[in-house]
């Protein structure tokens, strides 16, 4: 009987010491190291708060952060959005429609060097963006998508909406499967349009969707990197540095390890704080 109790534990122990390895003991060395004046050459010493103290002061983390939010609140709606009505599209029982299902996933398998590189290409002055738009008599001029302070974090975010749209359709298509055909057709027999259906069916059915949807999206936003390291580095003036972008820096540009995990926390706590919130409000929406 003592061996039956023990046997879910057993199950459960692998998975706990790779998280404990990776995850909780790296978190706990981090916070630890926040307090700490460390440049990875010398032994680390105890300088209390004063990392926090610091990062408070500095104008350049509160861009970062400031920019960080821009890039939550600029894309996050896009993929919550947008991929439900790529899932309704893929959705449907047409000949050849795996085609299509595979094609909107393939800026998610796509190498982001690759992205970045083909991207580029299409932000530069001469490049095929500007093209169009002049084509369309659009613009007068071309437009320095990447170099130019006011336009680089927006283009960056639409590599990134981009490359999520595929990932959050197929979690979208998943629940879409999951609703019975008998509602829609209860519905048709209502007299109900597609818009209807839409809004009174398919919406409140992929709600706990929506949350996972929400949540995932949110923390990728918060921690965002690979899309600025390779498209503009985090300029012009740091327009397009984000909050990763900063702990990278100040750790492995300047050596500053104990003030980039003190940052590293603020924005642990930040993302904590987002999840929760989403937590709160789409869970409650879900409970009723």
């Amino acid at each position: 009987m003592r061996n039956n109790k023990l046997t879910p534990y057993l199950f459960l122990l692998p998975g706990c010491i790779i998280l404990g390895a990776f995850i909780f003991y790296p978190m706990l060395q981090a916070i630890w190291m926040s307090f700490t004046d460390y440049n990875m050459i010398t032994d680390p010493s105890f300088v209390k708060f004063d990392n926090y103290t610091q990062l408070f002061q500095d104008d350049l983390f509160w861009k970062t952060l400031t920019n960080t939010l821009i890039y939550l609140v600029g894309v996050v709606p896009a993929l919550v959005i947008a991929p439900i009505f790529l899932a309704v599209l893929v959705n449907q029982k047409l000949k050849g429609i795996a085609f299509f299902r595979s094609a909107y996933y393939i800026p998610v398998v796509t190498s982001l060097v690759v992205a970045g590189i083909a991207w580029d290409w299409v932000y530069k002055e001469n490049g095929l963006l500007n093209y169009v738009l002049d084509l369309l008599n659009i613009i007068s001029e071309p437009i320095p998508w990447l170099t130019s302070t006011q336009t680089a974090l927006f283009a960056v975010m639409v590599v990134t909406v981009w490359k999520g749209l595929g990932y959050y359709m197929i979690i979208y298509l998943a629940g879409l499967q999951s609703i019975p055909d008998s509602l829609y057709e209860a519905a048709d027999i209502d007299g109900a349009n597609w818009w209807q259906k839409m809004i009174r069916i398919t919406i409140p059915m992929l709600m706990p969707f929506v949350l996972i949807v929400t949540i995932m999206s949110s923390i990728a936003a918060m921690k965002v990197f690979e899309e600025i390291y390779v498209m503009t580095g985090g300029g012009p003036l740091h327009s397009s540095e984000t909050l990763v972008f900063y702990i990278y820096t100040e750790a492995f540009d300047r050596l500053n390890m104990g003030y980039a995990s003190a940052a590293g926390v603020i924005l642990f706590l930040l993302t904590l704080v987002f999840s929760l919130i989403n937590l709160k409000v789409m869970g409650k929406d879900n409970s009723e």
